[in-house]
């Protein structure tokens, strides 16, 4: 997979769009075209609540998801928790994992910033079948990830 393709093309998404709604929702499109054997991929945001501290649902493809996670609760939550991109090979071998969809069984979780690079949201691809992503795809979902951070702020209004 040309990783750096779609990342310039997350850039090209955001040409003229200073909102990270729309950007989020057609990157979870793009994404969701570009890559085999997926059958989740989406945003979380995270969500500072008074005294709750979570991650909730943003735009995603796929079927209907978890709408609240814990910070530090399940692959999502640890990658906002911790601020690491988590590739997990076997979901059923991760301590905690939340099963949104029984159906996955790989998963992949980027952390995003927003420009005072604070973890804003994360990048959450899920794969029916084990071990289908790799240090690689990590590694380009990280670019394209680095794509959204610079083309919007994630901690700015979603719309104006």
């Amino acid at each position: 997979m040309d990783y750096g393709l779609l990342a310039r093309q997350v850039e090209a998404l955001a040409e003229g769009e200073g909102h990270w709604l729309p950007l989020l929702a057609n990157t979870a499109a793009l994404l969701w075209d570009a890559l085999p054997d997926i059958n989740w991929v989406g945003f979380y945001l995270h969500a500072c609540n008074g005294p709750t501290d979570e991650l909730v649902l943003g735009p995603f493809q796929g079927r209907i998801a978890c709408t609240h996670i814990a910070l530090g609760a399940g692959v999502c939550g640890t990658a906002a928790a911790r601020d690491v991109t988590q590739l997990v090979p076997n979901v059923h071998e991760f301590p905690g994992h939340i099963a949104c969809d029984s159906a996955s069984s790989a998963e992949v979780v980027v952390p995003l910033h927003d420009a005072h690079g604070q973890v804003a949201a994360v990048l959450d691809l899920d794969s029916p079948t084990r071990e289908r992503f790799d240090e690689e795809d990590a590694q380009g979902l990280e670019l394209v990830g680095h794509a959204i951070e610079r083309a919007v702020d994630l901690a700015g209004p979603a719309l104006a």
